[in-house]
């Protein structure tokens, strides 16, 4: 078994769950989606997040969800999210998955928390219940929680909580964060790795500023490899190059109540998964819609064959 680290890098691509058009979990696609990931760059995975639908699945769902994806990995990191309103399911999902296998678990803020020391205890009973040999990645995604972990909470989190190894950047505007968490890591602080999030929007400026990869999704997530890889060796203006052909396809699924769909319908076009249903309640696309993101698609070869 891989456990997360504090020195964790790359692209931990957030996972979709595939769905049947009956609402039945597609586990052949789950394998074959998985496979995909891999073959185009991924380092890991991350299941169970928000774009994994995982507030419509079961508790029994998530638990043969996180098994078969974690023994379809051989071995690569897997990290599973285990956010719960409350600390009984966190333990319990948690746990189970560290008994698979799983490299660690990913908690975010309920939206019950009000002040800085609520957050603050919140995530040290976290690390309690999941226990001492848990590595624990911090969702910091306000735009959804609509809690606001500033850098002071953030810094004694960091401090007191060495079970917490991650952050899954995606506060929005929070290209400063990533500065001023670099920064006190330069002044002595631990450091922890930061992946980010936002659907990529923001990779080739979250690289520039100290960030260690990308943990999130998009129906190409060899760009996000590229973008991580060439970024991390210095050559920006090349990373840039690819992020922007791309661009117009990731502004496309930032749509709010509509992005999942868009993801999923790219990627049982690639053949990743069989179907792009989103399981009840979910959206679907227009005729519209569909006719737009053909054209993305159309454009976005085009760009990538002049620039090879």
């Amino acid at each position: 078994m891989t456990l997360l680290t504090s020195d964790a890098k790359g692209v931990y691509v957030i996972s979709v769950t595939p769905f049947a058009d009956s609402g039945a979990i597609d586990f052949d696609s789950l394998d074959r989606v998985v496979d995909f990931y891999f073959d185009k760059g991924a380092d890991g995975l991350t299941i169970l997040g928000m774009m994994g639908e995982a507030q419509k699945l079961t508790q029994a769902e998530s638990r043969a969800v996180a098994e078969r994806v974690i023994k379809r990995a051989s071995g690569k990191p897997v990290v599973v999210g285990v956010s719960a309103p409350g600390l009984a399911a966190i333990g319990e999902l948690g746990r189970a998955v560290m008994d698979m296998g799983a490299a660690g678990c990913m908690v975010t803020t309920p939206g019950s928390l009000r002040t800085d020391p609520q957050i603050h205890t919140y995530f040290a009973q976290v690390a309690h219940t999941l226990g001492a040999d848990v590595p624990i990645v911090l969702q910091d995604f306000p735009l959804s929680t609509g809690i606001h972990i500033s850098d002071e909470v953030l810094g004694r989190i960091i401090d007191d909580i060495p079970q917490v190894v991650m952050l899954k950047h995606e506060d929005w505007p929070g290209l400063a964060k990533i500065t001023r968490l670099r920064k006190a890591e330069a002044d002595g602080r631990r450091r922890i790795s930061i992946l980010c999030g936002n659907g990529g929007v923001f990779l080739p400026e979250e690289m520039a500023r100290g960030a260690d990869g990308a943990m999130t999704g998009f129906g190409y997530p060899e760009m996000l490899a590229d973008v991580v890889r060439l970024s991390s060796v210095g050559d920006m203006d090349r990373a840039q190059d690819i992020f922007d052909a791309h661009l117009p396809l990731v502004r496309y699924e930032q749509q709010p109540g509509a992005g999942l769909a868009v993801r999923k319908y790219v990627l049982a076009k690639r053949g990743a998964i069989t179907s792009a249903a989103l399981r009840a309640p979910g959206a679907s696309l227009a005729p519209e819609a569909t006719a737009e993101i053909e054209r993305l698609l159309a454009r976005q070869e085009k760009r990538l064959k002049e620039l090879n």
